[in-house]
């Protein structure tokens, strides 16, 4: 039976409930720049493909669209806003610490891939309390592309030291069933996330509803017991 090495980890829906934080950054920012909010719905659609899109996004929604150098201008007013609201260990979604130590103590070594820059995925790490469960993590800035090319996993795995054979994923989204595809990996999909698609359309090899239930997930993949929920 084939058995897991590494786990790759999604952060915003999959480990920590950003989208309030994010929400209530955003609102801010939106409202110093004469923009009106948005409803957290809005903006849970918005979040996994980085800070820029969702600026780009929320201003699209609320009035005259942004690019190019005003964008970038935003994008880094924005993530400066968000670094003062980091996540809390509140925020974090239930069984996900005690079940990233439980695989830590079965062997499995943990990374965290993400579309938020390094430096705030770091920061919400901390201010989470997970940080001493990852082994590695890779930001939208840490390498030249951004998932869901595979570039972020495989650097994920190299620092871990681990071949993608011998590797899974755990994510919400499209984004991250596209990226677990591109790098040849397994991947788990949490049913509580902020995907934007239906999930039946996802095909994820395994849909859990808690984050518990990702130890026997990985084991019914690893068995070869094929794609489900």
């Amino acid at each position: 039976m084939q058995t897991f090495r590494a786990l790759v980890c999604d952060l915003d829906g999959t480990l920590i409930d950003t989208a309030p934080g994010i929400t209530e950054a955003l609102n801010g920012f939106l409202a110093d720049h004469g923009r009106g909010g948005l409803p957290l719905a809005t903006v849970r659609g918005f979040v996994g493909d980085g800070a820029a899109r969702l600026v780009a996004r929320a201003f699209a929604a609320t009035g005259e669209s942004v690019e190019g150098q005003m964008l970038d201008e935003l994008t880094r007013l924005y993530t400066d806003r968000l670094a003062a609201r980091p996540p809390g260990p509140d925020d974090v979604f239930p069984g996900v610490a005690e079940t990233l130590a439980q695989l830590r103590r079965s062997g499995m070594k943990l990374a965290v891939c993400s579309n938020k820059p390094a430096a705030a995925v770091e920061t919400a790490l901390q201010s989470a309390g997970l940080a001493d469960c990852f082994g590695a993590f890779v930001g939208g800035d840490s390498v030249t592309e951004r998932k869901p090319s595979p570039l972020p996993v495989q650097a994920a795995l190299s620092a871990l030291d681990v071949p993608a054979a011998s590797a899974a994923m755990v994510g919400d989204n499209e984004v991250d069933v596209a990226t677990a595809r591109a790098a040849g990996l397994p991947i788990v999909i949490v049913r509580y996330g902020y995907a934007r698609v239906a999930l039946s359309e996802l095909g994820a090899d395994r849909l859990i509803d808690s984050f518990t239930d990702l130890p026997a997930a990985l084991e019914r993949l690893a068995a070869g017991s094929g794609r489900g929920g």
